[in-house]
C-alpha cells in the first residue's frame, strides 16, 4: 500500500460511484489486480495484488526508485505545447507509475481511476513500464463528479513496451458536458512487443484534443489503436493517431468507429513506413445520425520500397434496407435502428482480454439503452 493513500473509492457518493462504473472501475476490486485513484490532485487507494507489478504515485516511485526519472518526459517534449508546459512546471507532478517486472503476467487488470470533482483543473503525468516478456492490462477510468459542472483535464502518459513485452491500455471517458480534456501520450515497443491501444468515449464532453503516437522501434513489433467514439450537440472531439513503423517486420493498425448525433469528431490517423518489410492500415467509418461533423483524416507516408501501407474511410447514414430488412423480421424501427448502431459500434480487438471486451460493450450498451 501506497503511503500516499489519502482517500478510498468507497467513500465517494453513491451517483459518482455509479459515474466511476460507467468509466469501467469497480470499487469492490473483484476482477481487479491492483487499482490508482486520483481525486482532483489528492492520491487516493493504491493497491497491486499482481505479483511482480508495482503500483505507485508518482512522487513514491521517484522517491522508490530515482531511476524513473530517465523515463520522465523521454517520449513527450515538455514543450510539446502548452498543456505539456503547464505540465512541467508543476512543482508536484501527480498521476501514477506501473512497473511490470520481466516475466510477470496477470489474469485480471491494473485499473487506474482519475475523477476531477472539486477542482477546475486536474492534471496528471503518468508512467507504464513493462519489461522483457512481461504481460500488463491497464483500463483507466477519467470521469468528472456529478457537481463538476466545468473544468479542464491534462494528462501526459508515457509508455515502455519491453522486448516480447504486452501492454493493453483501454481508456474509457465519462466526462461532463462542459469539461475540456487534452490528454498527450507516446509509447515505445521494442522488438517482439505489443501494445494495444483502446479508447472508448461515448457521452457528453465540449471537447477532447488527443493524438497518441507509437514508436515501434523494435523487430516485429506490433502496435493497434481502435477507438469506439460518440459526439453528441455541442461536443467536440479530435482524436487521432499514430504509428511510426522503425523496424522490419513492424505492424500496425488504427481502426475507429465514430457516430455524431449533432457534434463533431475529426478523426486523423497516421502510418510511417520508415523501413523495407513493414505492414500498417488504417480504417475510419462514420455514422451521421443527426446533423454533425465528422472529418476523417487519414495519413500514410512511405520511404521506402518495401512497405505496405493503406488506409479506407468512409462516412454515410444507416441504409433504409437495413432496417427494412430487420422491420421484415419483427423489429420495430427504434429496434432495427439500435441494433444497426449496436452492430456498428462493436468492435472486436484480437488479443483484447475477455474482462477488458466485456467492459468496452457494457461502455457500449449504456450508450445504446440511453438512444441516440
Amino acid at each position: 500500500m501506497d503511503n500516499d493513500t489519502i482517500l478510498k473509492m468507497d467513500t465517494l457518493s453513491d451517483i459518482d460511484k455509479q459515474r466511476l462504473a460507467f468509466t469501467g472501475l469497480e470499487v469492490d476490486m473483484k476482477h481487479r489486480a491492483g487499482s490508482f485513484f486520483q481525486k482532483d490532485q489528492d492520491i487516493g487507494q493504491i493497491t497491486s495484488n499482481a505479483q511482480g507489478v508495482e503500483v505507485l504515485s508518482f512522487s513514491n516511485a521517484l522517491e522508490k526508485h530515482p531511476w524513473i526519472s530517465d523515463y520522465i518526459w523521454r517520449l513527450v517534449s515538455k514543450d510539446k505545447d502548452k498543456f505539456t508546459t503547464f505540465l512541467a512546471t508543476q512543482t508536484e507532478p501527480k498521476g501514477f507509475v506501473i512497473i511490470a517486472r520481466k516475466g510477470s503476467k496477470m489474469v485480471y487488470p491494473i485499473q487506474a481511476c482519475m475523477l476531477m470533482a472539486d477542482s477546475p483543473v486536474q492534471h496528471v503525468h503518468n508512467i507504464i513500464i513493462a519489461e522483457e516478456g512481461a504481460e500488463l492490462h491497464v483500463i483507466s477510468g477519467c470521469t468528472s463528479g456529478a457537481e463538476r459542472k466545468s473544468g479542464t483535464h491534462i494528462g501526459v502518459t508515457e509508455i515502455y513496451v519491453g522486448v516480447g513485452a504486452k501492454v493493453t491500455s483501454t481508456m474509457i471517458h465519462n466526462w461532463g458536458e462542459n469539461i475540456a480534456v487534452f490528454p498527450r501520450s507516446a509509447t515505445v515497443v521494442e522488438e517482439n512487443g505489443t501494445f494495444l491501444s483502446n479508447y472508448v468515449c461515448m457521452q457528453p464532453v465540449r471537447k477532447i484534443q488527443m493524438a497518441p503516437v507509437c514508436h515501434l522501434n523494435g523487430e516485429n513489433a506490433v502496435g493497434r489503436f481502435s477507438s469506439v467514439v460518440v459526439s453528441g450537440p455541442g461536443s467536440f472531439l479530435d482524436l487521432g493517431s499514430t504509428a511510426i513503423l522503425n523496424a522490419k517486420g513492424t505492424s500496425a493498425e488504427l481502426i475507429t468507429r465514430a457516430i455524431t448525433t449533432g457534434g463533431t469528431i475529426i478523426s486523423r490517423g497516421r502510418v510511417d513506413g520508415v523501413v523495407a518489410g513493414t505492414k500498417a492500415h488504417i480504417e475510419c467509418k462514420g455514422l451521421i445520425l443527426k446533423d454533425g461533423t465528422i472529418h476523417a483524416i487519414p495519413e500514410i507516408k512511405g520511404d521506402v520500397v518495401d512497405t505496405e501501407l493503406s488506409h479506407e474511410a468512409a462516412v454515410g447514414k444507416i441504409a433504409k434496407e437495413e432496417i427494412e430488412y430487420l422491420m421484415a423480421r419483427g423489429l420495430d424501427e427504434a429496434q432495427a435502428t439500435a441494433t444497426i448502431i449496436r452492430g456498428f459500434l462493436d468492435v472486436k480487438i484480437d488479443g483484447l482480454p475477455a474482462v477488458l471486451q466485456e467492459q468496452i460493450d457494457a461502455a457500449i450498451d449504456k450508450a445504446d439503452s440511453s438512444g441516440f
